[in-house]
């Protein structure tokens, strides 16, 4: 979506909420995750694990008796190898993979975890510390497409399909900061 507006001023390219840097792509672009069309690819595929804490590395550790028998035998020979996380070419810590790409924690049906990583839980929006603050943006990846084109038929915007996992990590008088923030834009002329 354009970030102008229809009388020609145009939005700035971030946002403060809080001490949170919010990229506007997360208030203008469409998104709703269409898990029909797309199964979950995002747990398929990439270059490296999904972003962990050390709090939901000890959360996994503490889950692995109760999702053991539930992991593919490919998953199981790499955790016991590495762990349920390791260090990606950037030095974060990330979800441990299978081969190149695939996710050792996702099953038939989804995740095996009771509780996703945030950075799962939040994608497509990824959060990057920028000094003492956070900054958070959407990240587009082509096999997103038929979740834009969802977002676009139901009129949803990426931190409206993610209000529950945003409001997780940020809390809820954050959350409805952001919306008094979109809610002064639209008055001074932005529509989505």
């Amino acid at each position: 979506m354009d970030s102008n507006p229809s009388n020609g001023k145009a939005l700035p390219p971030m946002l403060m909420v809080g001490d949170v840097i919010v990229h506007t792509d997360i208030v203008t672009e469409n998104f709703c995750c269409d898990i029909q069309k797309c199964q979950g690819r995002c747990c398929e595929e990439g270059d490296a694990g999904a972003p962990v804490t050390l709090d939901e590395i000890s959360y996994i550790e503490n889950e692995l008796d109760n999702i053991w028998p539930q992991l593919s035998a490919q998953a199981q020979a790499v955790i016991d190898k590495q762990g349920v996380a390791y260090s990606d070419p950037e030095g974060e810590l990330v979800t441990s993979i299978i081969g190149s790409c695939d996710c050792c924690f996702r099953g038939p049906k989804g995740c095996l975890l009771a509780q996703r990583p945030i950075s799962c839980h939040l994608y497509p929006i990824r959060e990057k510390k920028m000094g003492s603050l956070i900054g958070i943006n959407y990240h587009r990846w082509d096999i997103c497409k038929d979740a834009i084109a969802l977002g676009k038929e139901r009129n949803i915007r990426v931190y409206q399909f993610l209000k529950e996992p945003l409001i997780r990590r940020f809390g809820e008088a954050w959350y409805k900061e952001l919306e008094t923030v979109v809610e002064e834009l639209q008055k001074q002329g932005w529509t989505p």
